[in-house]
């Protein structure tokens, strides 16, 4: 059975449709600093309200278990709605109290409202069944339609992701839509060469991406706090850096299986060695294998791939027609650290084909970096959902809108 879209739900005209997005946006001292959740959410709502819709938006923020929590409100999140529609936006002050039921009553054909986080009551991510159905039933209330469109939730069994698109009428939106049709094309058929660039902090994040991408590519290339298993199990000394010594075995045998299959596994030959975590932190260049050879010794913290590598991983991305990545090179929080992240962010813009930033620190990483959403193929907003996908695993919040 096909993934059922907007146009099986025929005219929604006047009708009340849930929109459970993914508006799980970062906030510092309530200001939201960085709203590419909240923009991923436009084409949807718009066409939703030019199509006269009476629309109710849902989501999650943070994790402010399962109780009230002014630090995890939604209302900074429906100022900016607001402001990205052009228009109002009304504000529940409950999920599915009397504000809420007052909100939804008062909406007119084409407007919009939003009820606070969804995470306020228990029953939407609790590990019971009836416990997740009773407060799916109550969201119910609110609606005739569920339109569901948050990618980074679905591959979670929570009450507004899966038993509510059980209870009503309920189809993809055209953000899923999208991030399905660029995850196929990640695993279907690619256009060659392709290239997978890893990183972040630690490899037991990716081995199941690691595990299922391997076959598919033709070149793997590491970096990010994960190179540095990669760098023990080829023997090399790695200081203070990251180091997950548990993996080592799985690490040399996907380091075989590369080899074995032809996929170019390419690991830095340089990196950024400082003498300890922070902005302040004295650092120099030194090659991947002497580590321990620069002035740190054996505390030196290795917290970016090298100028060299830099070069070679963007030359790489850049000769690609399809690159997907995931995880900065690293701590591009950190200017002093940062190169790494730039250089493949830039070359990901010059890619003549599909080019995907997959994943929330790696969007977070360009956008600080001064890139825009559009010089890129496509900016994932599933995090963990697109990972998972990209794994082979089911995922129950799109198996319950009939995608096979």
């Amino acid at each position: 059975m096909a993934l059922r879209t907007l146009d099986s739900l025929g005219s929604l005209a006047g009708k009340r449709v849930i929109v459970r997005a993914d508006l799980n946006v970062p906030l510092k001292d309530g200001i939201i600093t960085d709203d590419g959740r909240v923009r991923a959410t436009l084409p949807t709502l718009n066409r939703l309200i030019n199509d006269g819709a009476r629309v109710v938006v849902c989501s999650h923020l943070g994790r402010p278990d399962g109780a009230p929590d002014p630090n995890y409100s939604l209302e900074p999140v429906a100022q900016r709605l607001s402001e990205l529609l052009g228009k109002p936006v009304a504000f529940a002050l409950d999920t599915v109290g009397e504000s809420a039921h007052e909100a939804v009553a008062a909406l007119e054909d084409g407007d919009v409202a939003i009820i606070e986080n969804l995470r306020f009551n228990a029953g939407e991510t609790a590990k019971d069944e009836d416990e997740r159905r009773a407060f799916a039933e109550q969201l119910a209330g609110l609606g005739d339609v569920l339109v569901s469109d948050g990618f980074g939730v679905v591959h979670r069994k929570q009450a507004s992701v899966y038993e509510l698109a059980q209870l009503l009428p309920s189809a993809a939106g055209t953000l899923i839509e999208k991030e399905l049709d660029v995850l196929d094309r990640l695993t279907e058929n690619p256009e060659r060469p392709y290239t997978v660039v890893l990183g972040g902090s630690k490899v037991s994040d990716k081995l199941g991406v690691i595990d299922h991408l391997l076959p598919r590519v033709d070149r793997l290339l590491v970096g990010g706090g994960m190179l540095f298993t990669f760098l023990a199990a080829r023997g090399h000394r790695v200081g203070a850096s990251l180091l997950e010594a548990d993996q080592l075995d799985t690490v040399r045998e996907y380091m075989r299986r590369a080899e074995e299959s032809g996929v170019e596994l390419v690991l830095p030959t340089d990196v950024v060695v400082a003498s300890k975590f922070g902005a302040d932190a004295e650092h120099v260049v030194t090659r991947a294998d002497a580590i321990e050879d620069t002035a740190f010794g054996a505390s030196g913290l290795g917290l970016d791939i090298g100028p060299e590598t830099a070069t070679r991983f963007a030359d790489l991305v850049r000769g690609s027609k399809t690159v997907f990545w995931n995880g900065p090179m690293g701590v591009f929080e950190i200017p002093a650290f940062a190169a790494g992240t730039k250089a493949v962010a830039q070359a990901l813009t010059e890619v003549d084909g599909l080019s995907v930033v997959g994943g929330g620190d790696s969007a977070a990483a360009v956008r600080q970096l001064g890139f825009s959403d559009d010089r890129f193929g496509h900016i994932s907003t599933g995090g963990g959902a697109s990972l998972e996908f990209l794994e082979g695993k089911k995922l129950p919040g799109l198996e319950v809108l009939g995608w096979q």
